[in-house]
């Protein structure tokens, strides 16, 4: 089961590990890790290269939930779009981490940064910012200008992060991405454009030679539903679905 799935229109479940030294690029390295990870999930069977070398191998799209993965120049990433689980994301998540050593060449060294990102996708043909705004609150200090006669919000894209140890390794973020378009003379422009919610827990510096990519995804897993838990579904997404409800 998943426990967020219900909360907004797309939920998607993202690992990234960013490297400090260049991924290998030759065509057996990158085309055998893609052909292991389409033996392990045979429905990923799209796989072309992007204009600025990064390469994807992803499910078909169609049904609203599907797999990908990609290899750029300094960066591995792994994402589940609306997975039936957590544990269905994880599952996919902890065999490119597995991987990565042996078929892309990554060393505990050479980790610059991984981290485990939930996004939340709302459909609302509103304005975006203000409905942020409503759901989850302005600083005291910016209400009063917003409250001007007349005004209307036209950019509200908070962002928060803190430290998660004393020794700040481990982050949290949590930011938002309203897509309302704003035009001079002629107001927000309301679209189809999704509003996002992403909440990213991020470990930064090399491994110790005691830590596994693997381990170190099953700690921020850890603390990312603990966050989710006591944080961000009560205080942050459960307001925006009420208030796109009322609306």
């Amino acid at each position: 089961m998943n426990p967020y799935g219900s909360l907004s229109d797309d939920f998607y479940a993202n690992v990234t590990l960013q490297t400090e030294m260049d991924l290998p690029t030759g065509r057996d390295s990158v085309l055998h890790f893609f052909e292991q990870m389409q033996r392990r999930f045979p429905k990923l069977q799209h796989f072309y290269q992007r204009e600025r070398g990064e390469f994807i191998l992803e499910e078909e799209k169609e049904h609203g939930a599907y797999r990908w993965v990609a290899v750029e120049s300094r960066r591995i990433s792994s994402g589940v779009v609306n997975p039936n689980s957590l544990e269905e994301a994880m599952e996919q998540h902890r065999e490119v981490l597995e991987m990565a050593p042996y078929m892309l060449s990554v060393s505990r060294l050479d980790c610059e940064a991984g981290s485990l990102m939930y996004g939340f996708d709302y459909a609302y043909r509103g304005n975006h910012n203000q409905l942020l705004a409503d759901a989850i609150g302005l600083p005291v200090g910016l209400e009063a200008i917003t409250q001007r006669p007349g005004s209307q919000l036209m950019a509200y894209e908070p962002m928060v992060q803190i430290s998660l140890d004393d020794v700040f390794r481990t982050h949290a973020r949590i930011n938002f991405d309203p897509r309302t378009g704003s035009f001079p003379h002629r107001g927000p422009e309301f679209s189809d454009e999704l509003l996002s919610v992403y909440m990213t827990v991020r470990r930064f510096d090399s491994l110790r030679p005691d830590e596994l990519f693997v381990d170190e995804l099953r700690r921020l897993e850890t603390l990312s539903r603990e966050l989710m838990d006591n944080y961000v579904v009560e205080h942050i997404l459960k307001p925006l679905q009420n208030s796109i409800a009322i609306r």
